[in-house]
């Protein structure tokens, strides 16, 4: 029996490209003072498309922890690492979320329904609370870690491991969602189930052979899991 959900947020939650496409050019001229000279070989680096404003399959800021991304920008500009982190997670913790489905009225319906619920997310902690309470939605989670929470990131299985001892689950009782194969490996090293979502880059084919069903969106969620019953 399932009694866990624990979600991806970028891309799960939100959808990826509304809620970061516009958001990122903006980072990208900020971080390389506007010089189309660097901002184009860097976006190429990222796998982001600045014309449509969009991320390509594969690219590195799908799955990417905060961390890592400001090493990449950091191959193309000069800045302390730790000033960089700070400016990128203020301004990520002020980006706009869209969310993939109306999230209020589905996490009221999987807590009625007597799931525990988790954020594992290759955000930073601050910036990915701060989305959420701006969605209204944090206090439904007993469960929030991002890269930086102690427990490190995906895709890894320390996250989700951590809600598993947190809420006191067992790993086969838990369900792993997420846009990414970071998600579907550290689900799949954790010893649960894998659901792809489709809000994210990540075609189907690629999420297919990793996860046990692929939805549109969380907003499948409820149908999914009352089939399993």
């Amino acid at each position: 029996m399932i009694k866990g959900l624990i979600f991806d947020k970028d891309g799960t939650l939100f959808d990826f490209n509304a809620t970061w496409g516009v958001w990122t050019k903006a980072m990208l001229a900020d971080v390389t003072a506007g010089d189309p000279a660097v901002m184009g070989p860097l976006a190429q680096r990222l796998g982001y498309d600045l014309q449509a404003e969009q991320f390509l399959p594969g690219s590195l800021v799908i799955a990417s922890s905060a961390g890592e991304l400001a090493d990449v920008i950091l191959e193309f500009v000069s800045e302390d690492r730790e000033v960089l982190l700070q400016r990128m997670n203020a301004a990520a913790a002020d980006a706009p979320q869209v969310e993939a489905a109306p999230l209020v009225a589905l996490l009221e319906q999987l807590k009625a329904a007597g799931f525990a619920l988790g954020i594992a997310t290759n955000d930073a902690e601050a910036p990915a609370r701060a989305h959420l309470q701006r969605a209204g939605v944090e206090g439904f989670f007993e469960f929030i870690a991002g890269y930086d929470s102690g427990y490190g990131g995906k895709p890894a299985a320390g996250q989700l491991l951590a809600f598993c001892e947190q809420t006191g689950l067992a790993p086969a009782e838990c369900v792993m969602i997420g846009d990414s194969l970071h998600d579907l490996h550290a689900g799949r090293e954790a010893g649960m189930r894998c659901v792809g979502v489709l809000s994210g880059p990540a075609p189907r084919e690629e999420l297919a052979p990793f996860a046990d069903v692929v939805l549109a969106s969380i907003g499948d969620l409820p149908g999914w899991l009352a089939s399993l019953s």
